[in-house]
C-alpha cells in the first residue's frame, strides 16, 4: 500500500507539472482540464487511500471529543499546573 500511495503521488506530480506546462505553453483549455483531472483524481483516490492507509490499525474513539476524552485531559492540566 506504502509503494501504491508513493507511485501515486509521483503520477500525480507529474500530471501537476504536464498541467502547467500545456497550460502555459501549448493552451489553456487543455491545460486547465489536465489540471482538473488531477485535482480530481487527488481528492478521490489519493486521499482515500493515504487516510486509510494511516489510520488503520487505531482506534477512532480515541480522537472523539468524548466525556472520558475530555475528563482524561482536564486532568493532565491539574497534574502539572508550572508549565501555565
Amino acid at each position: 500500500m506504502k509503494y501504491l500511495i508513493q507511485i501515486l503521488f509521483i503520477c500525480i506530480l507529474f500530471g501537476f507539472g504536464s498541467g502547467i506546462y500545456v497550460k502555459s505553453q501549448i493552451n489553456d483549455l487543455s491545460g486547465d482540464q489536465i489540471l482538473g483531472v488531477t485535482v480530481l483524481f487527488t481528492v478521490f483516490i489519493l486521499f482515500p487511500l493515504f487516510i486509510y492507509h494511516r489510520s488503520k490499525g487505531k482506534k477512532m474513539s480515541d480522537y472523539m471529543f468524548t466525556k472520558e476524552n475530555i475528563d482524561k485531559m482536564s486532568n493532565k492540566d491539574k497534574k502539572y499546573p508550572d508549565n501555565q
